[in-house]
């Protein structure tokens, strides 16, 4: 099979902030974000590879910088920002209206066979803007720690 090359995709995910995603600070709570971080991935990595065969790996880390009350909306912008031979890395950064990020972080995820075993992909990520090469060598870093 011939290596599919691509520039990073973005995806786009949006939520509404409701009583029962905060904590007990009336907040919003960071376990709520981590699901819907991990699914706006998810959606990133499927625009390249069946959904059926991602799984994530790791959640590298999720970088808070402002707290997010009940009835604000917030999105969710996700690209896959650099591949191996079966692994795919998203970065994924979320704002309110105002658009500047709040939270933001990397999580890779693995192709899979039907077994669950890790199998290539066949794509290559190919950054196409300064800040996708930024992110490209971000996430590259990440499988050296």
């Amino acid at each position: 099979m011939e290596i599919r090359k691509t520039a990073p995709l973005e995806a786009y995910t949006t939520r509404l902030v409701k009583s029962e995603d905060l904590n007990h600070h009336g907040t919003l709570f960071a376990g709520r974000t981590a699901e819907w971080f991990v699914e706006s991935g998810f959606i990133a990595a499927a625009m390249l590879v069946d959904p059926k065969s991602i799984v994530c790996l790791k959640i590298h880390g999720m970088y808070f910088t402002k707290p997010v009350k009940p009835g604000e909306i917030i999105k969710f912008r996700s690209k896959i920002v650099c591949t191996g031979n079966s692994s795919m890395v998203a970065h994924i950064s979320v704002s309110k209206k105002d658009g500047n990020p709040f939270v933001s972080g990397f999580i890779t995820f693995i192709h899979v066979d039907e077994n669950t075993r890790a199998a290539k992909h066949f794509i290559e990520i190919v950054p196409a803007t300064d800040e996708d090469k930024q992110l490209y060598q971000e996430a590259k870093a990440l499988n050296k720690k």
